[in-house]
């Protein structure tokens, strides 16, 4: 390590604020919240659940990116790093400020509490939030104008510029930005001053619902604090292809002539997949981005720090190296390691930002690179527990500098897991687990919880199917496919009940966290 990064390092009290003392959290998505109007909302709900991590002797909420998503409702594939999700805001927070009155919801669907039905949802409240915005403008006597201006100033170096991407879009019939027409996808200043000017209207709402959201995740990030909760945010390595940022910066990812992707993201064959996975994101280039300071990298970071205590970095390992894939070919197998950016980026980052603390998703075959980065700038890794079980002999006490899972959105439920390990090979797994869990006096995903909660790692992190028992069911994300179960689970109203809290609360307690 050199002496510059060292000394630095020395002074990085604020990461070291998170391995002060043991801790652990709840892994719940806004989405996930219950309530009535068919998706999980920054409302009262979201408070709600505050109250129940306060309960249980909780000290952190995780939540997914809350960006906008593009396609397939994936909070991973948005069409912008730094704009959010406007159907997470509060319909009954909208009332209360005035901009909305009870009667505009009529008539309200009769939504599912299980799943978000995002169709019906869309139908539902986009003339709804547009009303709210359009009432916005509108407002004689609008208290939060000038909070509106200073919000539009200070997030200049995104805002007009995603507005305006949303515009043409529509204008291009929702075709991939690459395939508009050259004067818009080349950004031919006089042409976007002319779609400027024909659609002030438009562009001023969508700006105003990004505001919304803002005003409400500042009310609700303070109330967290109040209850002395921090929150966990996620910030993806990569970003979607279609999106404002690509668009707008198309120097800084590795683009032809036509703005087309030249590589693609992905990750090598191994023995789970012969032909590795492909994920066809468009890949960075790195040499550019440091050219200018890491400025949009740094505006990222900073972006997301406003509305979060703590990042999460999925797929950290990108920072140290990443499988380049050909952007033609159909699978991975002739991809190649390319070195990353991360060490000389995260220098810059912790510089600017004092505050800042990281949590490394370091899963995969980079990990041993990866690694080289967290220990220099003292960041935590993950290890998730079920993928733990399936070694040989189980290490009962896991590294002080790690973030454990009971599970994640990418992976089945802890039940729903361990009835899948039915054949003869999971057979020894299950042995395994047997031999370090109390099965036969506890629930499996009780024991597994109070087994992380009992460990050294220096986090514990609690998928909210996994605190309530659920099985396949609930399983947010099957990576590999699609499908209208993927990102769709919410939970129920009711179901963190106080017996529930109590239980939470003693065996925390018990784990001197």
């Amino acid at each position: 390590m050199n002496s510059q990064i060292s000394n630095y390092v020395g002074k990085r009290k604020v990461q070291q604020l998170l391995k002060s003392k043991r801790s652990s959290g709840i892994l719940l998505h806004i989405t996930s919240l219950p309530g009535p109007y068919g998706i999980g909302e920054i409302g009262k709900e979201a408070k709600l659940f505050i109250n129940n991590l306060a309960d249980m002797g909780q000290q952190y909420w995780q939540i997914l990116p809350t960006n906008n998503p593009e396609t397939r409702n994936s909070p991973y594939d948005t069409n912008s790093a730094f704009a959010q999700n406007p159907f997470l805001i509060s319909l009954d927070g909208l009332i209360k400020d005035r901009l909305l009155i009870k009667e505009d919801l009529n008539p309200i669907p009769n939504f599912k509490t299980k799943i978000i039905e995002y169709k019906k949802l869309k139908d539902w409240k986009s003339s709804i939030l547009s009303k709210a915005a359009t009432n916005f403008l509108n407002s004689k006597e609008n208290l939060l104008i000038d909070k509106y201006k200073k919000f539009c100033s200070e997030n200049d170096f995104w805002l007009n510029n995603y507005a305006l991407f949303m515009v043409i879009k529509e204008m291009q019939n929702n075709r991939k930005w690459s395939d508009w027409e050259e004067q818009y996808k080349f950004l031919n200043l006089e042409s976007l001053s002319k779609v400027s000017e024909k659609y002030t209207r438009e562009i001023e709402e969508i700006k105003v619902l990004q505001f919304l959201f803002h005003e409400q995740w500042e009310r609700l990030k303070s109330y967290a604090a109040g209850k002395n909760i921090k929150l966990i945010g996620d910030i993806p390595i990569y970003i979607s292809f279609n999106s404002a940022d690509v668009w707008t910066n198309q120097s800084l990812f590795k683009l032809d002539e036509e703005c087309q992707m030249l590589f693609q993201s992905g990750c090598p064959p191994d023995h789970f997949m012969a032909s590795g996975q492909l994920w066809g994101h468009p890949i960075y280039d790195w040499n550019k981005h440091e050219e200018t300071g890491f400025m949009w990298w740094s505006n990222r970071i900073r972006h997301l720090m406003k509305y979060v205590d703590v990042i999460r970095v999925d797929h950290f390992n990108g920072f140290a190296k990443y499988w380049e894939v050909p952007a033609g070919d159909s699978n991975a197998v002739k991809g190649k390691w390319v070195k990353a950016k991360g060490l000389e980026l995260l220098e810059k980052v912790f510089k600017e930002n004092h505050n800042l603390v990281l949590i490394a998703e370091d899963l995969g075959e980079a990990a041993k690179d990866a690694k080289l980065i967290r220990d220099k700038f003292d960041i935590p890794g993950m290890d998730v527990l079920q993928y733990v079980f399936y070694n040989e002999e189980l290490p009962n006490q896991f590294k002080k500098n790690t973030v454990l899972y009971t599970g994640t959105h990418d992976n089945d439920t802890l039940n729903g897991w361990y009835n899948t390990l039915d054949n003869e090979i999971s057979k020894s797994h299950k042995n395994n687990i047997s031999k370090f869990l109390d099965l036969e006096n506890k629930d499996l995903h009780w024991s597994m919880i109070e087994y992380s909660l009992q460990s050294k790692a220096m986090m514990v992190m609690i998928p909210v199917q996994d605190l309530l028992g659920l099985g396949s069911e609930a399983r947010m994300n099957t990576p590999g496919t699609i499908s209208d179960q993927n990102w769709s689970w919410r939970m129920e109203p009711d179901l963190i009940k106080d017996i529930l809290i109590n239980k939470m609360k003693l065996i925390t307690k018990e784990a001197k966290r």
